[in-house]
């Protein structure tokens, strides 16, 4: 049908018919990544099921190589830890995370992951305004904050056109300071996204993928041991402006320095 109504038409609408073509061609070229990065989805979720664990991580891996996903990474996290490589699906299960900080499920797995490790740090205790605030802005993604700004922009134009045209003083007041609330709410969720976003560019935190690393007091080999970290614990990196080493910070407030090679950046 298509070739038929090609060969019928002429001039200025052979032209229309042909660019139509085109571009529904370029469309297709373009969704069928999607679609294969779907059945690929499915293989590998069919090899995790299967008890394929090896076989789903390979996949999983080249999945992420075309795009990060928290779903993959989530999926990776399971596969490692399915093989008891703890280390590898802690890195896995903290990268799902920063992409969708608000998700119990990856939360949990990786706390039961953690139980896995040799270390046991308790964490410096903080003032509780700073930890309610943390949780608050990682209970959405940079997406989900930035789909809540716009939001909240969207409430605060018709409550402003509510001020400007309604008659009744009552509704002209919800109008008034329900769109100072909501411009309010625009700012602060727009502060959260750009602070989910920072923490995606700027990924500080490091898991320890060597068995036993010690950490130094100085950037050197022959530096003074302060402390033995073993895989698998969570680090952040405050320095990393020398070529082979880099300061780490431990959430109990130990600070010291560790090779490049002994951490890997989540």
């Amino acid at each position: 049908m298509i070739s038929f109504f090609i060969q019928q038409r002429t001039g200025i609408k052979t032209i229309g018919v042909r660019m139509g073509l085109w571009v529904l061609m370029s469309v297709i070229a373009h969704l069928s990544p999607l679609t294969s990065f779907a059945a690929t989805k499915a293989e590998a979720d069919s090899a995790y099921v299967n008890g394929n664990y090896q076989k789903a991580i390979e996949q999983y891996t080249q999945l992420l190589k075309e795009g990060q996903s928290a779903d993959v990474y989530f999926n990776l996290g399971n596969a490692y830890y399915r093989t008891e490589e703890i280390t590898q699906a802690i890195l896995a299960y903290e990268r799902a995370l920063l992409l969708s900080p608000g998700d119990a499920d990856i939360r949990f797995n990786l706390q039961l992951a953690r139980t896995k490790t040799v270390d046991k740090i308790v964490p410096q205790s903080e003032f509780f305004v700073v930890t309610w605030y943390r949780s608050l802005v990682n209970q959405l993604s940079v997406d989900g904050w930035a789909y809540t700004a716009l939001a909240m922009m969207a409430l605060a134009i018709v409550l402003a056109l509510l001020y400007l045209f309604a008659s009744p003083i009552w509704l002209r007041k919800i109008g008034f300071f329900g769109g100072i609330v909501a411009l309010l709410f625009f700012i602060l969720t727009n502060a959260f996204a750009w602070q989910q976003k920072d923490m995606l560019e700027h990924r500080t935190g490091a898991i320890i993928i060597q068995s036993a690393v010690p950490v130094k007091s100085t950037p050197a080999p022959n530096g003074t041991d302060l402390f033995i970290l073993h895989e698998g614990t969570k680090v952040t990196v405050t320095d990393d402006t020398m070529v082979d080493w880099c300061e780490v910070r431990m959430p109990d407030g130990k600070v010291g320095w560790v090779e490049n090679s002994q951490i890997e950046r989540i």
